[in-house]
């Protein structure tokens, strides 16, 4: 994995947390930018991905991201902390938080769904 995890913590059924720092050797910060490297956005959403994963326990698979704000760039070595709640009324929703400290660096909404497709015959595109 890119990244390292310290611990992941589910406090109730409704919200886990997760403590992550990405090292200063992860090849995400090689390209992003050379003397000055962050943390590119689709990095926080995999390390979302990840973690809403863990909590579904299934496969799964993205079907949006919703109200994205990057707030504040990561540096390698930041330590993060991820806080994602399941949106109440919506299924397989979940608001997310990427805080550094005290500071909010990202946040949004992630939705998922099956990870499984069925192969129809005849769908569109095809001849009968």
């Amino acid at each position: 994995m890119w990244y390292i995890r310290k611990k992941i913590n589910q406090a109730n059924s409704k919200e886990i947390s997760a403590d992550i720092q990405v090292p200063r050797d992860s090849t995400w910060f090689s390209g992003h930018f050379p003397g000055d490297p962050i943390l590119p956005g689709i990095a926080q959403l995999g390390m979302v991905f990840d973690a809403i994963h863990q909590l579904c326990n299934r496969n799964i698979k993205i079907s949006s991201i919703n109200r994205v704000r990057f707030k504040q760039i990561i540096r390698p070595d930041d330590h993060l902390e991820i806080i994602i709640v399941p949106r109440e009324n919506y299924a397989k929703s979940y608001s997310f938080r990427i805080m550094v400290g005290e500071k909010l660096v990202c946040s949004g909404v992630m939705t998922v769904e099956s990870g499984t497709h069925n192969k129809r015959k005849g769908s569109a595109g095809s001849s009968t």
